[in-house]
């Protein structure tokens, strides 16, 4: 008998789970720690409550091959729709991970009836803010709050984006 090769499944987005917690984390902590030395503390989603986040129904998880390989938080309020964090394993970047999460999200805003998605990145982490720009997104304000200077970006959707 020939051994089967290994399967490989294709991504797959799932809201989040309690059990999911500390696989989020550790990928949130994984995707942010080289922004440490450039910012000087850690980022902001380095220190977020994952728990209470997937309690809220704001978390989501990107699976391929049975393991999460990417994270995205998104949170409606009245005002807006936010994507507030969005995360890809290290060792999973580079294929098209993230991109597929960005997509993701922009649907769901379109989904629950918006036409705008935002967003906010370090203002030091300016290769996020180019990986935006290309996305379509635009800066829309610089301010600093909770201690972290933040480039704030929208994007304008439609019902094909």
């Amino acid at each position: 008998m020939s051994a089967e090769p290994p399967s490989h499944s294709p991504p797959m987005i799932r809201m989040a789970n309690a059990a999911d917690a500390d696989a989020v984390h550790a990928i949130v902590n994984a995707a942010y720690r080289s922004y440490i030395p450039r910012i000087g503390k850690s980022p902001g989603p380095m220190l977020d409550d994952y728990p209470k986040r997937i309690t809220d129904g704001q978390v989501w998880v990107l699976v391929h091959d049975d393991a999460i390989a990417g994270i995205l938080v998104l949170v409606e309020t009245p005002e807006s729709f936010l994507l507030d964090n969005i995360a890809v394993a290290p060792d999973r970047q580079g294929k098209g991970h993230g991109h597929t999460l960005l997509e993701f999200a922009e649907a769901q805003a379109v989904r629950r009836g918006w036409r705008e998605i935002r967003l906010y990145t370090n203002a030091l982490m300016t290769e996020n803010i180019a990986l935006y720009e290309r996305a379509g997104y635009i800066e829309t304000a610089r301010v600093t709050e909770k201690g972290f200077d933040r480039v704030y970006m929208s994007k304008h959707l439609t019902t094909t984006s």
